[in-house]
């Protein structure tokens, strides 16, 4: 071991790697260096899920006046501000950064701010110049979201640019139909920007539970998202060029708006480009003034000098490995988003925690990547875990208990929102298989649902749980009567 600089270097400092150099320093008392070239956090907690999060509790206020007012309240609409905002959002971003570099050093792990590289085997090469040997390798660079592969693409925005506007857009125009996309539709929408979402398949968030994606698509219609499936661009240019325009959004950058104005909106925007002139599948070219790709991301591991080193990579740079973490080369692991696993902040974590109890501690541990539960943050939420009606019944026979309805909060202030609870069950077994929750806080719901659903709960089980009454989940556990078998 005294061969080595260190006994663990860890190449990334998001939340995966980090949990892994810290652990395996602090209860191992392993030598442990961490490099990474941006800031200290990662994806999720610098430009993803946490500060995601908190713009869509910032675009949850704007509904709260006007269900308030059905209560009796005299209470304004307001304006939203989001230079205040993003001010206190850089501000919270700065203070868990800190928290991570803390957790770092207090347990041991010397960092470099630094990109770095594989050498061979058991060498790391800093953008700095220095190069660092070790036992173990552990690559943990997370992914990046990616552009379309068309013309003028480098005129739209992606989602770790989002933070970065300096002002918000009058209008943005979304691509994708994933659950980033619809997110930011809902986000954006709540923060009353004027939003269009294109998604080139039938409907939004294919993978999930055919139902539940379908009322949050309408519920994002009927919250003023104009929705278009079946829809893709097909060109796209500077607005400032010369294009026969025959629709027109609401932006001012195309209501016969000066240049200089027009120039000004640009700014606002953040994107440095102006408006964005966007010829759809339909025909009619339209004008945005922020565009954003919501299209899919890819592994970070590019120029990292894997594959000279015989790593196994896989077609959309994901680094393959097996249950244990370990590539095809014996000294190198990788977790997260960089792999071809669950893309998720939380498993990431535990691939960290269970690299460390197979390479420090000596227990082989192979992180169990079945029903996870999840939470796609619109409005309303989903919170799902386990199998679809349309995975489940491919599988094997069903029973599907299934509800929606208005829900109480909403109804009494004569607002038309309804939200659903449904539980895919298995005949033979009678375990809960599946189980989806479109509604507001679904995913603190989901939480709980899903440790159920991980244990085997059956279906006896859900109707043996005495309600909580009066509340939405307690459908979770009344519902007796199977709407349909498959």
């Amino acid at each position: 071991m005294a061969d080595y600089d260190y006994d663990l270097f860890v190449i990334g400092g998001g939340s995966g790697g980090v949990r892994a150099a810290r652990v395996a320093a602090g209860d191992t008392g392993a030598r442990v260096a961490l490099a990474e070239e941006d800031r200290y956090g990662g994806t999720c907690v610098i430009r993803g899920c946490v500060p995601k999060k908190l713009m869509v509790f910032a675009s949850e206020f704007s509904a709260m006046p006007d269900l308030a007012r059905g209560y009796g309240w005299d209470i304004g609409n307001g304006t939203f501000d989001w230079g205040t905002f993003r001010g206190h959002l850089n501000a919270e971003l700065d203070r868990l950064e800190g928290i991570y570099r803390s957790l770092l050093k207090n347990s041991g792990v010397e960092t470099f701010d630094a990109r770095a590289r594989l050498k061979d085997a058991h060498t790391v090469e800093l953008s700095t110049g220095e190069v660092k040997t070790a036992k173990t390798i552990l690559i943990a660079t997370g992914g990046h979201p990616v552009r379309p592969d068309i013309p003028n693409a480098e005129l739209g925005i992606v989602s770790d640019d989002i933070f970065h506007l300096e002002r918000l857009p009058k209008s943005i125009l979304i691509v994708g139909g994933g659950y980033i996309a619809s997110e930011f539709a809902c986000i954006f929408n709540g923060l009353g920007v004027e939003v269009t979402q294109f998604y080139r398949g039938a409907q939004i968030l294919r993978g999930f539970d055919d139902e539940a994606r379908g009322l949050i698509a309408e519920s994002m219609r009927e919250r003023g998202i104009n929705l278009r499936v079946g829809t893709n661009i097909v060109e796209m240019a500077s607005a400032s060029e010369d294009h026969d325009m025959s629709s027109f959004t609401m932006s001012d950058a195309v209501m016969g708006a000066s240049a200089q104005t027009s120039a000004e909106l640009s700014a606002q925007a953040g994107t440095g480009s102006g408006p964005v002139w966007v010829k759809p599948t339909s025909g009619t070219p339209e004008e945005f003034d922020v565009v954003l790709f919501a299209t899919g991301r890819d592994p970070n591991s590019r120029d990292l000098g894997l594959e000279d080193m015989g790593v196994e990579i896989g077609r959309r740079g994901e680094i393959t490995v097996d249950e244990y973490s370990k590539t095809a080369v014996d000294s190198v692991y990788a977790i997260g988003d960089v792999t071809n696993r669950v893309n998720l902040t939380p498993v990431a974590i535990r691939e960290g925690m269970a690299f460390v109890e197979t390479v420090f501690k000596d227990n082989p541990t192979a992180v169990d990547h079945e029903l996870i539960p999840s939470a796609i943050f619109t409005q309303p939420e989903m919170g799902t875990v386990g199998l679809s009606e349309e995975a489940a019944r491919e599988q094997e026979e069903i029973e599907v208990y299934c509800t929606s309805f208005r829900p109480m909060k909403t109804a009494f202030a004569g607002k038309p929102h309804r939200v659903l609870m449904k539980l895919v069950v298995s005949v033979a077994t009678r375990k809960v298989l599946g189980c989806h929750i479109v509604a507001p806080d679904a995913g603190e719901m989901i939480q709980l649902a899903g440790i159920a659903v991980k244990m085997g709960a059956t279906k006896e089980d859900f109707d043996r749980t005495v309600a909580v009454h009066p509340t939405m989940s307690e459908e979770i556990v009344t519902m007796k009567t199977p709407m349909r078998t498959a």
